[in-house]
């Protein structure tokens, strides 16, 4: 599976940024084999049940230039990697606990000349400023990931959306639903997507 799943979802996709998602499947793979950051059993899927599900998100917000956006736990670069292709003109953070992946996602987002990246081996605690909008996917329970970040939420809105989580999340959300309610809305995947891998998916929005 190549980029053209990604194209058929995206057709405004400029020639740099088909170039930049073609070498990311590359890249991914060749890292694979030297640092697991993406599941062994699971990098055959790397196209549709990571990239394209980290885009998830391009199609729920349309980021305006100069938006901050600091991606959590990211892991090999996933959502952030994907993401700073789509939106060249955001500025992306991107950091994990983990050292050896962000030496990967900072390695990748070289190779890709990405200047609009930053990655760092840092607690989100830690972090000094604020941005516009938090990403993550998988990193950990929902209630559990709103607290570590809702202070590094900038309080100026420059988008559609108001600043926020932006959390790629499956299954039964109706837990999280109780404990945000108006403050949550679930874009399903589903709508967007029509690979069986979306069925369950969505893009959770917690607002301030």
């Amino acid at each position: 599976m190549g980029i053209e799943i990604i194209e058929k979802y995206f057709p405004q996709l400029t020639a740099l940024q088909r170039k930049q998602f073609a070498m990311l499947i590359d890249l991914y793979h060749e890292w694979n084999e030297k640092i697991n950051v993406i599941s062994r059993k699971d990098i055959d899927n790397l196209v549709i049940n990571h990239m394209l599900h980290s885009l998830g998100i391009a199609k729920v917000i349309r980021f305006t230039d100069g938006t901050k956006i600091l991606d959590v736990g990211t892991g090999g670069g996933l959502p952030g990697l994907p993401l700073a292709i789509m939106f060249p003109a955001s500025e992306f953070m991107l950091v994990d606990s983990i050292g050896k992946k962000i030496k990967v996602v900072n390695e990748i987002a070289k190779a890709l000349d990405l200047q609009n990246v930053q990655a760092q081996q840092i607690r989100v605690e830690e972090l000094k400023t604020t941005y516009d909008f938090i990403t993550g996917r998988g990193v950990t329970d929902l209630k559990v990931f709103f607290g570590w970040v809702e202070r590094k939420i900038a309080k100026t809105h420059q988008n559609a959306l108001p600043n926020g989580v932006l959390y790629l999340k499956g299954g039964d959300l109706t837990e999280e639903k109780k404990h945000f309610r108006s403050r949550m809305e679930v874009f399903d995947l589903a709508s967007y997507f029509s690979e069986d891998f979306f069925e369950s998916k969505g893009v959770v929005y917690l607002s301030l």
